[in-house]
């Protein structure tokens, strides 16, 4: 059998395995809000986060998929095609694997780092420091720390906006349903332009824009007629804000799987690119049947295991109501899809635990389980050389198999 082929098939069965790694652990922080404050139950948030994660993952995810795939080893560094090859499955191994341990502990560490870390691994081993591309990691590893400040901050100002203008007016639910129209208007438009920007779905619909609008008109008016309907029947705030929840549940869904999809199908993509033109660092398109399987990966991964993690994020780190996880979803969702749209490769998990932090701090610190919180920053601190050091000896390993 053609040792091309046997590396190909086993470059998707690892790139699957991290997808499905993906699913359990950080696609799960995008239902966990919903989950915690029981706007959806767990089945729902299943359904709902493994149709939005496989169309984010498939339409959004192939700019961030394109840094992943060349951006963080310098592939000038790398002359035979088989050893790059080979280190790219063995980075999609040690990332999964400390995936796995970490979704089994409960920690909602963050998949980017996790590949990363282990590319970073394979860059030292095979180049030495040089292969590593420093300035790129330095502004990928700059997002990390931006994105749960931006959600957090951003979390904290749209929580502060309802008290003031929802729950301190004179009539709550009128309040609500008068906000409730702008609110709609702005998540609809973002998740729009991101499905319209640097994709495939804008290149198809480039010159179409009349149709784009359409779309968000009827998007807009249909989910305001559900909720208006809704609030007809009830009385409370937190009723009106927990269908609110569903809908940015799915928004945080969709910029998962554009961000996260390029963890598992990046370095699955630089394979492919290498067998199909025999040379490292060719530029090949990723296609989209290779975005779907990752989407695919990510979907049986929520499925199957992705209940521990978000018991940790919905329940564990703050009480959260409908009003809250809202917030949090809106926050960490916009700061995601923006980075996606940038290129970068964020933490999901830092932008969702920023957004949790953001509404801990407007509600008051003593909200906050701070001995959690410590220990998910640990393991965030142990994800990138955890995976580097485990990258190097199942390379070596790999090169023993492969070239005896």
């Amino acid at each position: 059998m053609d040792i091309s082929f046997i590396l190909l098939v086993s470059g998707l069965l690892m790139g699957l395995y991290v997808a499905w790694n993906i699913g359990a652990n950080d696609v799960a922080n995008s239902m966990a809000s919903a989950v915690g404050a029981k706007a959806i139950t767990y089945k729902q948030a299943i359904v709902i986060a493994s149709i939005l994660t496989m169309v984010g993952a498939t339409f959004i995810g192939s700019h961030v998929t394109d840094t992943i795939r060349k951006g963080i080893v310098d592939p000038t560094f790398i002359k035979d095609p088989q050893i790059a090859i080979i280190g790219f499955i063995s980075a999609l191994f040690a990332a999964g694997v400390w995936i796995t341990f970490a979704t089994w502990k409960s920690w909602p560490i963050s998949t980017t780092h996790s590949i990363v870390g282990a590319l970073i691994g394979f860059g030292l081993i095979c180049g030495g420091v040089d292969a590593v591309n420093w300035p790129k990691l330095g502004g990928v590893a700059l997002s990390w720390v931006t994105s749960p400040i931006l959600s957090g901050v951003m979390a904290f100002l749209i929580f502060k906006f309802l008290v003031k203008f929802i729950f301190k007016a004179k009539s709550r639910k009128r309040a609500a349903i008068i906000i409730s129209p702008f609110i709609i208007t702005i998540t609809v438009t973002i998740i729009l332009v991101s499905l319209m920007f640097r994709t495939s779905l804008g290149v198809m619909l480039q010159g179409k824009f009349f149709i784009v609008v359409l779309v968000a008109i009827v998007a807009i008016l249909l989910f305001w007629f559900w909720i208006r309907r809704f609030t007809q029947k009830v009385g409370k705030v937190e009723s009106i804000f927990r269908r609110l929840q569903i809908m940015t549940s799915g928004y945080m869904a969709l910029s998962n799987g554009a961000n996260d999809v390029a963890n598992a199908i990046g370095p699955v993509a630089a394979i492919y690119s290498i067998i199909k033109t025999g040379a490292i660092g060719s530029k090949v398109e990723v296609p989209i049947w290779l975005l779907a399987i990752g989407g695919i990966g990510i979907s049986l991964g929520i499925s199957t295991w992705g209940h521990k993690v978000m018991e940790t994020i919905g329940k564990k780190i703050t009480k959260l109501s409908n009003t809250r996880g809202f917030t949090i979803d809106f926050a960490a969702a916009t700061s995601v899809l923006l980075a996606s749209k940038l290129g970068m490769p964020v933490s999901t998990t830092h932008a969702v635990v920023g957004a949790v932090v953001g509404i801990g701090l407007a509600k008051g610190l003593d909200t906050l389980d701070l001995g959690l919180l410590k220990k998910i920053v640990y393991s965030w601190f142990l994800t990138v050389p955890v995976t580097a050091l485990l990258t190097i000896p199942v390379y070596l390993g790999l090169m023993r198999l492969f070239k005896p």
